[in-house]
Order: structure tokens, then sequence, then C-alpha cells
């Protein structure tokens, strides 16, 4: 069957590209992942806590644990200020179960509402702050922009401790203390740290605090508490850290990899063991992917759809049934949750193809809005148009204050967030909010602003990235011996993380014959290849029904080497991100 003829909103065009000059990888498992991580600038896995940077390297940390300090001392009232998504809200069970293991003897938590409150810490957050009389009040994930929630909080004779990773503005909310490695000055080699991050090291330092103070020894000899052990909240850090698609940097690889450990061994939390095994992972086996794509989207359904106190409970809970309860709930909001991108992106696609259509050629910034679209994925919706046509994505939606919602993502080579910073500063009063990092942001403007903002957007993006589209390039580390297409290999190849973002997990690429090619749940293409006289795969490739016309009698794929498991039994499966027709 003949590929189908090429259109003006047709997929980005892709290139394989190799690291270094291999064609071919080992044929032994040593010498392959040797290749593998000096492909990724790194000699060997980084495992040991010891190797973690300092909290002493975090500016402000000292004054923050002091801050800490005293209110776990007096007996203060805390309240925790999370985000809404899965770093928020596993650095506010974070915050929850580690402060209570110091001894603080009240410890809430507060999660704004995405349609009520928007993000952040503003000032409509701070008054439902005060109702709750805190003597403190501590932001996770968020913070560094508040500066109106901050001033609110003050108002109410609240002071303010700021935890956050996310990029500062020009100037910083007047609160108590601010810890974030972002921060204008702080020398903390680890900028990509996640939110959930950020705050086990505050209480690193607070714990190191109170030691100092003699908080423990006083417990202790009266026969009450001891120095908690904090790794036991690795687990937690390991999901947000992965979840929240920050960059695995050696620091961040660390955190992660202590928590897959404990998860694997069982002492993890009640409610990410539900989450697991309600997506059919195993818990020995657990790996980063499977935080990310199993766990993380069921935890971010609540703060979607619903409210993410649902999944702050799920994660804080010692109850195994109760957690099981709550991990069904966030597994249900998810399944709601995907039929709603599905839709959303059907139509995304088509307003996209129909200007495409329309203009003669797509622009350099894709930027859609639908005004039945449900604000809570739209930030799916982005990430999947910037994965078809490899150009920044915004997409809007209506916010429950008559203002539009966007939500942002990025190419390699554009950082988002001064790209719209750019904007801002080219057309003032254009947006009304705006933050974020440099592959993900968000932002709000009145809904007469659209047409003006798209344009401006797209005319930035080129002025930064020129006129030409957009290659989306695949980093191979080159073609897999067929002796390795196993199972062996591909279980090495899962140990052998964490991989993520940075530290990208092991890419493949070769040429297959072809004996069979379904589609399977009407977005996936499922082949049977052969390598040479080696066993048959099977290999799928998400998300690309579209492309069955274009597989011939031979193809060639970009691929990772996975395990399909079903009904206990366990095989190699190649799980292809590209493919190309290959000439007989």
């Amino acid at each position: 069957m003949p590929a189908p003829p090429q259109t003006i909103a047709d997929a980005a065009p892709v290139r394989i590209r190799r690291f270094g000059e291999h064609a071919t990888a080992p044929a032994n498992l040593p010498a392959l992942f040797h290749r593998l991580y000096a492909h990724r600038g790194d000699a060997e896995p980084a495992v040991s806590l010891a190797e973690l940077l300092p909290a002493a390297g975090l500016q402000g940390i000292d004054a923050a644990a002091a801050v800490l300090a005293d209110q776990v001392q007096r007996g203060g009232r805390i309240l925790i200020v999370g985000d809404y998504d899965a770093d928020g809200a596993t650095g506010s069970a974070v915050a929850l179960l580690g402060l209570r293991a110091l001894g603080a003897a009240h410890v809430d938590h507060l999660t704004p509402s995405r349609f009520q409150h928007g993000y952040g810490l503003g000032p409509a957050v701070a008054d439902a702050a005060a109702e709750r009389r805190p003597d403190l009040i501590v932001t996770v994930d968020n913070g560094i922009a508040s500066h109106a929630g901050v001033a609110r909080a003050a108002e109410h004779g609240i002071p303010v401790l700021i935890t956050d990773h996310h990029l500062p503005g020009a100037e910083l909310p007047a609160a108590a203390a601010i810890v974030n490695p972002n921060q204008p000055g702080c020398g903390f080699a680890s900028k990509h740290v996640a939110g959930c991050g950020v705050m086990f090291y505050l209480l690193a330092a607070t714990r190191a605090e109170l030691l100092r103070r003699g908080w423990f020894a006083a417990g202790a000899a009266a026969g009450g508490r001891s120095p908690p052990n904090l790794a036991t909240l690795l687990d937690l850090v390991a999901l947000g850290t992965v979840a929240d698609v920050v960059t695995l940097d050696r620091n961040n690889r660390i955190l992660v990899e202590q928590g897959l450990r404990r998860i694997r061994a069982g002492a993890c939390r009640p409610g990410l063991r539900a989450l697991l095994e309600i997506a059919g992972c195993r818990i020995e086996g657990v790996t980063a992917r499977d935080l990310g794509f199993a766990a993380g989207p069921r935890l971010n359904a609540a703060g979607r759809l619903d409210d993410m106190g649902v999944g702050v409970e799920c994660l804080t809970t010692d109850d195994p049934v109760r957690a099981m309860r709550l991990a069904q709930q966030l597994n249900g909001l998810n399944s709601e949750r995907r039929e709603l991108e599905h839709g959303i992106l059907d139509e995304a696609v088509a307003l996209v193809e129909r200007d495409a259509a329309a203009s003669g050629a797509l622009p350099a910034a894709l930027c859609v809005y639908g005004a039945h679209w449900h604000e809570g994925v739209i930030g799916i919706v982005a990430a999947r148009l910037r994965e078809r046509w490899h150009r920044p994505t915004i997409v809007f939606a209506d916010g429950a204050d008559g203002l539009l919602r966007g939500s942002a993502r990025s190419i390699e080579g554009l950082h988002i967030r001064d790209a719209i910073d750019a904007v801002d500063k080219r057309r003032p009063a254009l947006i009304a909010r705006f933050g974020g990092h440099a592959m993900a942001a968000g932002l709000t403007l009145p809904r007469q602003a659209l047409a003006e903002f798209r344009h401006a957007f797209a005319a930035e993006v080129e002025r930064e990235l020129g006129g030409a589209p957009a290659v989306r390039e695949i980093l191979s580390d080159g073609e897999l011996p067929a002796p390795l297409l196993t199972l062996g290999t591909a279980e090495a190849l899962r140990r052998a993380g964490p991989w993520g973002k940075g530290f990208a997990e092991p890419v493949f690429d070769g040429v297959f014959a072809v004996a069979h090619k379904t589609i399977a749940a009407e977005r996936h293409l499922k082949l049977r290849v052969r390598l040479g006289d080696a066993p048959p795969l099977d290999a799928i490739g998400f998300h690309l029904a579209e492309q069955r016309g274009a597989v011939g009698e031979r193809v060639r794929l970009a691929y990772r080497l996975d395990i399909n498991e079903y009904r206990g039994l366990k095989a190699p499966q190649l799980v292809f991100e590209h493919l190309e027709p290959v000439a007989d």
C-alpha cells in the first residue's frame, strides 16, 4: 500500500542521528552499557546518597530551616500551600510527613483549585489560608512569583516561607525566607531539582538545625522522639521528580534511584503502592518510566479534573485500604481525563490542519483555542501537538475568571517562558500573567487579545529559531546487534536507569523485515518484525496509526527495547517512535 500524499500539515520531518561515529552497538552487555553512559556524559550510574549535593549550597536554606525549627519547637500551626500537579502533591506530602516526623504538632495543607484560584499563592488563596489561622504558610512548588499573595498574607499577619524551583521575575516576593535554586545568587549546582526535591532538602536542613538546638536529645531523654530518617520520603521525591519531567542531572538521578530502590523493596507509601498496582506495575521491578507514565498521570488527574487534595491524602494516609480506595478514585479520574484529551486533541489537530490549508503553511508556533475545551487537559494536548509537528505550542481554554488560560510546551532550542516574556515586553498589557520553565509555561490573557498574541508569539518564535521548519531529531545509540535483542537485554536496560529527561532512555535504530502490520485501539501501529536471522519480535508505535500506509516489506525503526508482559509471560518488544520505509 503506497504512503498517503503529503499535506501542508503533515507531521514534522524527522532525522535519526547517531551518537558519535558508531553504527553498531557492542555485542555484549558490559561494553554496551559503558557506551550508553558515555553517550550521556557520565561514566557510571548515579546511585549513592553520599554523593548528593549538600543542602548548604542552597541560598537561604539556613534562614528557612531556622523559621521552620522555630515553629516546630513552639508548636506553631504550619500550613502547606502546594501546586495542583504531581510535583506539588508529592512535595506537599513530603512536607506534611517530614514535618510531623520532625515533631511539628500542627501541620495542615491547602491545595489551590486550578479552576477557582489558578496557580500559586494568590490573594484569594492567602485569604482562604488565613481562615485556618496558621502561624506560618509554607509554599511548595510555587510562590516565587506570588508578590500579591505574600503581601495579602502579610496583611493577615502571616509570614510566608517560599520553596520553589520556577524561574523568578525581576524582583522576589517579600517572604520570610526563600529557597529556590534558580533565585539570583544561588550557587546550588542542580538547577533542575524539582519542587519536591527542594522541600526534601529543606527538611534535611531543618533536621540538622533541630539537632543543633538539642530538640531530639531532649525528647529522647524523656522517652520521646528521635531524629527521623528522612530517606523514607524518597519514594515520593522520586515520583514528583520524574512526573514533573525535570532534567535528570546526576543529583536528581540519585534522588530517583534511591526512591526506586525503596519502592522495589516494598518500603513505599501505601498510596504510591496502590497507584502502581492499579496501573499493573510490578512493585519489585518498578522503573522511572512506571512513575512517569503510570503513577504520575493518575496522580495528576486529580489536579486536572477535580481537587488535588485527594492526591495528597492518597500519598499521606497510612491505611492501605483507604489508600487503595483513593487510588481507585484517581484511576477513574485518569480514565475520564484520557477521554477528554482524545476528543480535544482531535479537534485541535483539525484546527491546525484547517488553518494551515487556509494560509498555505504551518506557522512557526501553534496557538489554538476551543471554547468548550477542558482547562485541565490542555497541557497534555499541547504536548501532543508539539510532538506531532515539532513546533512550540500553546493551547487555550476558558478560565473561570473570564480570561483565557494557556498551557505552553516547547521544543529544544526555545526557552518558552523567556519567549512569552519577550512578547510581554514588546506588547505590554497583552498578557495578564505568565510563568514557567524552559520547556513548559502557563499564561492568561483576555479573549479579545488572542489573535494579537497568536501573531506576536509566532513572530517571536520565528525571530529566535529562524524561518526554516524545525526538524525533530532522534538521537540513536546505534544498531543493536541481533544477539542482544533479547529479554535479558531488555531487563538490564530497565535496571540501568533511571532514564528520563536529560539522561535519555536508550534508543536504537535498525532495518527490519516486516511480517505483519495491524492497528491497535484505533491509534497505535503494531508490527511483527525480524532482524536478520534473529527470532521475530513484536513492535508497537503508540499514536502512530496514521503511518500504517508507509510500512512496506522493510522498515527502519527508531526504537526502545522494552518488555511486553501479558498473563504472567514476558517477551522482548520494540517500542518505536519513528519509522521510515526502506526501498527493496
